[in-house]
């Protein structure tokens, strides 16, 4: 399969070689050529290392008799419940119950008394989360039976998945594995005959044995040893103590390195700082049964993450979709901060985080992604999308990206540069997702020349001005990218630059004497967009059905189809594409602006 994923065409209807199929849907006239980036030399250390471990884990683990080393006291019991904040929807566990497991939008029915695990998944989406138990939650609030019906399963996988393999033992499936479960083994074990009892806390200590173990990425380290301390809360006796133990005195340093000092995540993630904080309040919770107080890493690493989630969740109370993270749900971000949906004045929020910036008006909130991409380990979910903006009117979302995630890994084309609201030069990405035997060893890392972003903000009365550049197209093209953002918070009016224009130093390299660039604004699924007879105008109606005109001096504007990635599904959607031809050895420049409709001068 391509690195891309599967809304490549067929072979017999594929794209020619070097060419990356565009989003799909698109015209066929705006192709995604690859960057031609090439693996460099501070990647080859991860590759040789990663191929010369790989093998030994999975020969060592695989041994008949490794997993008497997972093994513990038989007198194990539990000693808390640790309180997973997440909200859950009832109706997986209902289906369960009814012998239908519906997860990551596909199905499987089985018949009573017999389990998911020891037949093929619909999809590997389906697959991460039967293994991760992210079904768990939802099935312990049916109550008892629901309860009897999850020990059943949980020792079901046991017997099938007893000796490690790679996928039902890789590190991140079981990390979250071994989180849902302890957060509900107290409850099942209090249900389970005596014999189920001790073999359901075996189980769960054997999860957290091996995630104190290599190997496992940098990236997710913090992740995995927060399950593991909860795991060990939830453990009673001395099992609990040294799990807890063990996993406390290494979390700090890992924290320390997934949370920066402004409270982003490394990875640049929104999404990705919502969950490691709710999985840091569940720890809290789980020490604080205990009467132990939490590390102060710890409880350092919350209140950073806490203070970042105020400035990345917007007014509509869902996250910014920018680097891999999705916009999440306004019921999981207000878990987070502990408030109900509606309960904070988000719109009069403003600043930065890892490198997203916000500045608003009274009726426009607008995010801007000021920073490069993450780097090595971190850009597994990084995107290729510099200067993207994400734009809420009041409370609708109306500009956004194509939101892709992780969940959606069969849709890598939605993280280069066309799948957000930037500008696209050459119909190319400033950078691609690792592929090929590479992207298989190291996980799928954004590659590609590093890419410098500068930014600097103004504060006037009455107004903001917002003013990024980045270098992404210098290589191939000689120019420099900038993008002018003026918004004046008497009119909530937002008034907007794209400037192309040559890099100091960059004139006696040989070049094309122009390239076609292509401005595209991603829309919200559910946003009207009009075309006006003056073709330069477009009528936006979010879900409030209040009108935004959107207008642009460009050459040619067009509506086309688009798709969005909402909880790893792909939904439709709408784009908005300027296009034009920049020549290399001048300056181009294209402006656009977005005001409320109603106001005098509305195109008809």
């Amino acid at each position: 399969m391509s690195p891309f994923g599967p809304f490549s065409r067929p072979e017999a209807d594929g794209p020619t070689p070097g060419e990356i199929p565009g989003l799909r849907g698109a015209p066929v006239r705006t192709p995604v050529r690859g960057t031609g980036a090439r693996v460099g030399p501070s990647l080859w250390p991860a590759i040789a290392g990663r191929l010369a471990t790989r093998q030994l884990w999975i020969e060592l683990y695989g041994l008949p008799g490794y997993s008497l080393t997972l093994k513990g006291s038989r007198d194990t019991g539990f000693a808390c419940t640790p309180r997973d904040f997440r909200p859950v929807d009832p109706a997986v566990g209902k289906n369960i119950l009814s012998g239908r497991f519906i997860l990551a939008g596909a199905s499987l029915e089985i018949a009573a008394d017999e389990d998911p695990f020891n037949r093929a998944s619909p999809n590997r989406a389906f697959a991460v989360d039967l293994h991760s138990f992210a079904w768990l939650p939802s099935l312990m609030l049916q109550g008892e039976r629901g309860a009897r019906e999850a020990v059943r399963l949980t020792l079901a996988w046991a017997r099938i998945f007893a000796r490690w393999s790679p996928f039902a033992w890789d590190p991140d499936i079981l990390a979250r594995r071994a989180f849902n479960l302890a957060c509900a083994a107290r409850r099942m074990g209090q249900i389970a005959p005596e014999d189920e009892r001790l073999r359901l806390a075996d189980v769960v200590a054997r999860q957290a044995r091996q995630l104190l173990r290599p190997p496992g990425g940098v990236a997710t380290r913090a992740e995995r040893l927060v399950a593991a301390a909860t795991v060990g809360c939830a453990l009673a006796g001395t099992t609990g103590a040294r799990i807890r133990k063990a996993a406390l005195g290494r979390l700090g340093k890992a924290l320390d390195r997934a949370v920066g000092a402004d409270g982003g995540h490394a990875t640049r993630s929104p999404e990705a700082g919502l969950e490691l904080l709710l999985d840091l309040l569940t720890l809290e919770d789980a020490l604080g049964q205990l009467s132990e107080a939490p590390p102060e890493a710890l409880a350092a690493a919350a209140r950073r993450l806490e203070a970042a989630l105020e400035i990345l969740t917007l007014p509509d109370g869902r996250l910014a979709t920018m680097q891999g993270g999705g916009p999440s749900t306004a019921e999981r971000v207000a878990a987070a901060r502990g408030q109900d949906e509606d309960g904070r004045k988000d719109a009069e929020v403003s600043g930065a985080v890892a490198g997203v910036t916000r500045i608003r008006s009274p009726l426009l909130t607008v995010v801007a992604d000021a920073a490069p991409p993450a780097q090595g380990a971190w850009s597994a979910r990084a995107c290729a999308q510099p200067l993207a903006v994400e734009i809420l009117c009041g409370r609708d979302r109306l500009i956004t990206g194509c939101g892709w995630t992780p969940r959606a890994a069969d849709r890598q084309g939605l993280r280069l540069t066309p799948g957000h609201s930037t500008l696209t030069l050459g119909e190319t990405s400033t950078a691609e997702p690792l592929g090929g035997w590479k992207g298989d060893l190291l996980g799928a890392r954004l590659v590609g020349r590093p890419v410098h972003v500068t930014s600097d903000r103004r504060d006037g009365e009455g107004a903001v001005w917002l003013e990024l550049e980045h270098d992404g197209w210098v290589h191939d093209f000689g120019l420099l990218h900038q993008r002018r953002l003026y918004l004046d918070q008497r009119l909530d009016e937002l008034r907007a630059e794209e400037r192309l224009h040559p890099a100091p130093g960059q004139k006696e390299v040989v070049r094309a004497i122009a390239a076609p660039w292509a401005v595209r604004f991603q829309l919200e699924p559910g946003v009207q967009a009009s075309l006006a007879r003056d073709r330069r105008s477009i009528l936006l109606r979010g879900h409030s059905g209040r009108g935004w005109w959107f207008r642009t001096d460009g050459p040619d504007v067009a509506i086309e189809p688009s798709v969005h990635v909402d909880e790893g599904l792909t939904r439709r959607s709408l784009q908005i594409v300027v296009r034009g031809s920049a020549r290399t050895d001048s300056e181009t420049r294209i402006r656009w602006k977005l005001s409320p409709a109603g106001a005098g001068g509305d195109p008809t």
